[in-house]
């Protein structure tokens, strides 16, 4: 079934033939997602695993993702984060039924949850508001939250000025220079404690500067630009998704 979504075409598999033909036969023809402007401006010109498009480069940073931060031995080792977070909602949880009598809002805690766990896993700990004048919580979820964003511009070019009336554009700079100077700030965090020199990386961070400073087994270097989109990739994929679920 063929849709048009303003001037772009969009193609649903909606039978078993089909899905095979695009997934499996011709499956490198539809391995790209088209180019987004807002994508571009946030991922540092697409270059996370999400939006990059299909060849060596997104084969290196995916397999980077993988090993290093969704491999089965990885996962286990951060037992210890999801049983301690998990834990530490249930008696929040707990302490808010005794002290209220309205009714919760689960979604809150679920939201809180995987917020915190990606931040520790991946970022080495907790970022919570007024360290360094950011509220790193809050700064991550504006970013997720835009990435569901309807974008006029991408499906009706020339309404695309409709996006700076809206505020669009404005809040996609703002959350792309917030999340830069979030993540500058982190990634010279864990650069002056130099924990990833020892050779036992604690988190996702300290893995992304290993490989960028002494390369891995591809030898593909990893530039400061391709680090912070891949961490972002964390979030924007991990949030919103996980707590749906849960919820």
């Amino acid at each position: 079934m063929l849709l048009h979504l303003g001037s772009k075409p969009m193609v649903v598999a909606s039978s078993v033939d089909a899905a095979r033909d695009i997934m499996k036969t011709h499956d490198l023809v539809w391995s790209n997602r088209p180019k987004s402007k807002m994508a571009d401006r946030l991922f540092y010109g697409s270059k996370d695993v999400a939006f990059s498009p299909y060849g060596e480069y997104w084969r290196q940073v995916r397999s980077v993702t993988v090993l290093h931060l969704l491999s089965n031995k990885r996962v286990q080792s951060f037992r210890d984060v999801l049983e301690e977070e998990i834990s530490n909602m249930i008696e929040n949880n707990r302490q808010e039924c005794e002290f209220s009598r309205s009714v919760i809002d689960l979604r809150d805690f679920f939201c809180s949850l995987t917020n915190t766990i990606i931040s520790r896993v991946a970022l080495g700990r907790k970022y919570n508001e007024g360290e360094s004048g950011i509220n790193g919580n809050a700064t991550l979820d504006g970013f997720v939250n835009l990435l569901g964003t309807f974008n006029v511009g991408e499906y009706i070019p020339w309404l695309e000025w409709f996006n700076k009336i809206s505020g669009l554009d404005t809040k996609v700079e703002k959350a792309a220079k917030e999340t830069d100077t979030f993540l500058e700030n982190v990634i010279e965090e864990h650069i002056r404690k130099g924990e990833y020199c020892s050779g036992e990386a604690k988190d996702f961070v300290d893995v992304l500067l290993e490989i960028q400073i002494n390369g891995d087994e591809t030898g593909y270097p990893l530039q400061r630009d391709s680090l912070k989109a891949i961490l972002l990739d964390t979030f924007a994929v991990g949030t919103d998704t996980t707590y749906t679920a849960l919820e």
